[in-house]
């Protein structure tokens, strides 16, 4: 539904438009390795349709996550340029800009899992009689290879977008708060979205990394596996991210918003800013004191 309202109704015609499209592709991709999660979850951790697709799924789900962040991300600096740098930012803030931005993203993201779809996913347990994906691996493997990668890729995707991203909504909290024209309705919202990407960042992208990051400190220095059934479970929490997403389209757009009001059968009262109700009330003063004016001299 946002990837249709996006193209559909809202064209396409702004920045933010560009990445929150993006950004509910991502969304998309990662929704449709799902189900095969769910199977091999539901079978008791036991992959049976390849070693082919367990590299891909694997493969799609760091894709997505990273992805996400680097987006939102976007979204931050995007929002950040357009309430602190309104005038300046304009000749970069372009559709055609964006669009470069999200391909360098997409290009990175996809680039980034080359070496979990070139490397052997699964591993056959024979005592439990099954076959794990990605969930197991050797530990030389762990302590070599996948510790040298995910150590690099966790603070360069996660740790360093989320400081991008705190730094850019306290400043655009900042600025709306000494602002003198008062959006009241453009505080709020800004005030709201930076409530809802942060907790996708630190509830559901946070947990996951830091505890894959630590998990790897642990198997290197310590061969320490306690850590593994925490893991687990954050990497199905940070699936909540698809949930909060909309939420995202939603606050980052005032035409947005109209639009999903419309299709949910409300109204949405447009609020002018404080400058401009007070041009049209002496715009409409000025017309009264005419019209009276023109009454007593026809009198």
């Amino acid at each position: 539904m946002a990837i249709v309202m996006f193209l559909v109704k809202m064209k396409v015609r702004k920045p933010a438009v560009v990445f929150m499209l993006n950004l509910a592709t991502a969304d998309v991709l990662f929704v449709s390795v799902l189900p095969f999660y769910i199977v091999y979850r539901y079978r008791e951790n036991n992959w049976v349709i390849g070693e082919g697709m367990c590299r891909f799924v694997t493969a799609a789900f760091y894709c997505n996550m990273y992805c996400s962040i680097l987006l939102m991300t976007s979204i931050s600096v995007d929002r950040f340029l357009a309430v602190v740098y309104p005038v300046r930012s304009l000749p970069w803030r372009t559709v055609k800009r964006a669009w470069l931005v999200c391909g360098i993203i997409w290009v990175i993201s996809l680039a980034s899992t080359i070496p979990l779809l070139i490397s052997k996913q699964t591993l056959k347990v024979s005592t439990l009689q099954i076959t794990t994906c990605h969930d197991n691996q050797d530990i030389e493997v762990l302590r070599g290879y996948y510790f040298y990668y995910f150590t690099a890729l966790i603070p360069l995707f996660f740790f360093f977008p989320l400081c991008i991203t705190t730094f850019c909504y306290i400043r655009i909290i900042r600025s709306l708060r000494r602002s003198k024209l008062g959006h009241t309705n453009k505080r709020s919202r800004a005030t709201i979205l930076t409530v809802v990407v942060l907790c996708v960042f630190v509830l559901c992208f946070g947990p996951t990394n830091v505890i894959h990051f630590t998990h790897y400190l642990q198997l290197y220095y310590h061969s320490d596996f306690s850590s593994y059934i925490p893991y687990i479970l954050c990497v199905g929490i940070s699936s909540i991210n698809c949930c909060l997403d909309p939420l995202i389209y939603y606050f980052a757009s005032s035409q947005c918003q109209r639009y999903v009001c419309s299709l949910l059968g409300c109204k949405k009262d447009y609020q002018l800013p404080v400058e401009q109700k007070r041009i049209q009330v002496r715009k409409e003063s000025s017309l009264e004191m005419t019209q009276s004016a023109q009454l007593s001299k026809s009198n």
